[in-house]
């Protein structure tokens, strides 16, 4: 064990040694070309090898919801634009209640995003819900990223303006059937630490959602798709709802595209 620890450690002086001999003598093309040459060369080679900026915009549901014969459309979707090290990142959901003509939901989120591993990213920002009469605000901080087995992973904390404190799980895998068909079950749960009765969301699980939805890929960037979803109010949120005479849960079944760019 001794032996090995110090071969171990003598490559690795070798190495450090070795790396510093080739910093201070330079590449070989050092010899032949001029200092700014060079530079402008290594720029665009780490502008190709991941420093570059890029953008990405993904709708990852464009659907029609039957919603217990309270039809709606919904959209999801995200994008970023950015380096491999830093990204801005743009998070919207819209649902439109056809029935009662007004949004039940608008957000959007814009938040900074640096990876902290090799899978998983950390975002912090802000959030603001634009549906009239519950106008707010909120600090975000939370991670996303490719948990093991491919379980995709967005998770984020949230503080209003006046405090309150709450948080959302979401999960997403990928099975598929052939190289186009694709099952995708998801899963997005919702947490409270206090009760905000004048939006209806009372403290704990507030509520939860589960959906599979089966797409084909004409392309990568072109998928319709079908599905079921399950939503529901939970514990103190659901007497909420209940005591506005709203409905705790529904099921739906979903007909829509999900689209990149």
């Amino acid at each position: 064990m001794r032996l090995a620890g110090a071969i171990i450690f003598s490559g690795a002086l070798l190495a450090i040694a070795g790396e510093a001999a080739a910093q201070e003598r330079g590449a070989q093309a050092d010899a032949f070309f001029d200092r700014g040459a060079m530079a402008q060369a290594r720029a665009v080679l780490r502008n190709e090898h991941g420093a570059g900026t890029n953008w990405f915009m993904l709708a990852e549901r464009l659907e029609y919801q039957t919603n217990d014969g309270a039809p709606a459309l919904l959209f999801d979707g995200q994008g970023w634009w950015g380096a491999d090290s830093n990204k801005l990142w743009l998070k919207s959901e819209v649902v439109r209640d056809f029935n009662a003509r007004r949004f039940n939901e608008a957000e959007l989120q814009a938040l900074w995003s640096r990876p902290i591993t090799r899978l998983f990213d950390l975002q912090a920002g802000v959030r603001h819900d634009f549906v009239r009469g519950a106008d707010r605000t909120f600090g975000v901080i939370g991670v996303q990223g490719l948990a093991p087995y491919w379980f995709e992973i967005d998770a984020a904390i949230f503080v209003s303006g006046a405090g309150d404190v709450s948080a959302r799980f979401e999960s997403e895998y990928d099975l598929l059937l052939t190289q186009r068909l694709i099952v995708q079950p998801r899963t997005e749960l919702n947490f409270a630490v206090q009760e905000v009765a004048e939006i209806g969301v009372g403290s704990g699980l507030s509520t939860a959602e589960f959906g599979v939805r089966l797409r084909y890929e004409i392309s990568r960037r072109f998928a319709p798709y079908a599905g079921v979803n399950w939503e529901r109010a939970i514990g103190e949120t659901a007497d909420l709802e209940r005591a506005g005479g709203e409905d705790i849960g529904a099921v739906s079944f979903v007909a829509g595209l999900r689209l990149w760019f």
